[in-house]
């Protein structure tokens, strides 16, 4: 009897010390770091030439990490100039017709100037006039032919310049251009690989900084605000580790507390989502839990 008393004495005891202790020490968030995650996918089809990426990979922004092969794009390109060249030699004989036919015009015009002139001095005469007039509007009319034959020409060399431009744009593109800074997450492809467009090569994201989403509750609300220093802990080998915290988000709207709270009481209540951006010195990852605290503890 006095055992099973001893023991019950002991018992209580524990218990209020880990109520205690729980009540007191609890901090006001609890949450993971997760950061924006970017897919890099290829934006030509063809083979993966060069590929200079591997996991871990620390990438700046528009570093140069790989290309896909263009050797055909290239064989169009070449076929697209001489038919451009091509061309343009048909051109250019209409072109020196227009530069003649626009050479007589100014004559033409420089002539009428002049029996104008003599004209009003009562040296010349209407007849004159109006046969160089009729000569000028000849030499258009000869000028508009010639432009409505050229005409097909012109569009069919301004359709090749467009596709030069898109098969230059088409190379560009195949050159494997990282985006922004970061870290490499997740190396989906390997060099001699046949890739498409849209297909993910790797996916990046920027480490430095890191994002602790928690939840509060609505009671919590007027204690936080964005801009707010917070202190954040994670787990180390002796005791928790305490870097600083900037609240960068708080959610208009409330939300079920998610599934990674367990007790039954916890998980139907309503609770707003807040980020918190924190400096990473290397040691925090990706998916690590994390608590927040509103005051220095």
């Amino acid at each position: 009897m006095k055992n099973h008393q001893y023991i019950l004495g002991i018992s209580i005891m524990i218990f209020s010390l880990f109520s205690c202790g729980k009540d007191n020490g609890r901090a006001d968030g609890y949450g993971n770091f997760e950061a924006t995650e970017i897919t890099i996918s290829a934006e030509n089809n063809g083979k993966l030439i060069q590929f200079n990426v591997e996991e871990g990979d620390v990438l700046k922004k528009n570093q140069f990490v790989g290309f896909i092969d263009t050797l055909q794009l290239a064989l169009k390109k070449e076929q697209l100039l001489v038919s451009k060249e091509i061309i343009s030699s048909k051109s250019k004989g209409v072109l020196s017709q227009i530069s003649v036919l626009k050479s007589k015009l100014k004559t033409a015009t420089i002539n009428k100037n002049r029996i104008v002139s003599l004209i009003k001095d009562k040296a010349g005469t209407q007849k004159q006039l109006d046969d160089i007039s009729g000569e000028i509007d000849i030499i258009k009319s000869q000028i508009r032919s010639v432009e409505i034959q050229n005409a097909p020409v012109v569009n069919e060399l301004k359709a090749i310049d467009v596709q030069l431009k898109q098969i230059d744009d088409q190379i560009q593109k195949s050159k494997i251009i990282n985006p922004v800074n970061g870290t490499v997450l997740t190396k989906y492809a390997e060099p001699n690989e046949i890739t498409a467009f849209g297909k993910p090569l790797y996916k990046i994201a920027d480490l430095s900084t890191l994002q602790l989403r928690v939840y509060i509750s609505e009671t919590q609300l007027s204690k936080i605000k964005i801009g707010e220093k917070v202190t954040v802990k994670i787990d180390a080998s002796e005791e928790m580790k305490s870097f600083e915290g900037i609240v960068s988000w708080i959610a208009s709207e409330a939300e079920f507390t998610p599934k990674i709270i367990q007790t039954k009481e916890e998980r139907v209540a309503l609770v707003y989502a807040v980020k918190v951006n924190v400096k990473n010195d290397g040691s925090l990852k990706i998916g690590m839990p994390a608590e927040m605290w509103l005051t220095q503890k």
